[in-house]
């Protein structure tokens, strides 16, 4: 009995050592491919969710994305809605922001790019205060945190 446990245990191990050697130089067509499944998508807590609405004004353009109050097992009571500038900014954007597309404005923001500085007029109760302003590759990006 225990050389049939030592024989099968061995086995094993070079069944697996195989199946190792032999998966491991596919293992980046492998993941690549595992990630375009339609199932697989980014996480909006890392994306800033799904893009609602785009404003041209000018040298750029205004993207208000979708609020997030994603959590792990169930949605939060706080999220953050994120609002990005893209193209050609000026030092100073002063703009007004609907971001539940009820046809009033939810806030105001006046982002200073050269001091990074931020200042938020709340215009709605449910919209709380700036989580996070940082320039970004294409232009600027803005998080403010909402309540449910």
């Amino acid at each position: 009995m225990k050389k049939i446990q030592i024989i099968s245990g061995v086995l094993w191990a070079v069944v697996c050592l195989m199946l190792i050697l032999f998966l491991f130089p596919g293992l980046n067509k492998l993941s690549a491919s595992a990630a375009n499944l339609p199932f697989m998508k980014i996480n909006p807590n890392y994306s800033g969710g799904e893009i609602v609405r785009e404003i041209p004004t000018g040298n750029y353009s205004i993207v208000i994305r979708k609020p997030v109050f994603s959590g792990l097992i169930h949605e939060r009571r706080t999220g953050f809605v994120q609002v990005d500038w893209k193209g050609t900014l000026p030092g100073q954007l002063i703009d007004t922001i609907d971001y539940d597309l009820d046809g009033k404005p939810d806030f105001s923001l006046s982002i200073n790019r050269d001091k990074r500085k931020t200042e938020i007029s709340s215009l709605n109760p449910k919209v709380g205060s700036v989580r996070v302003s940082v320039p970004t590759s294409y232009g600027w990006a803005v998080r403010i945190n909402l309540q449910k």
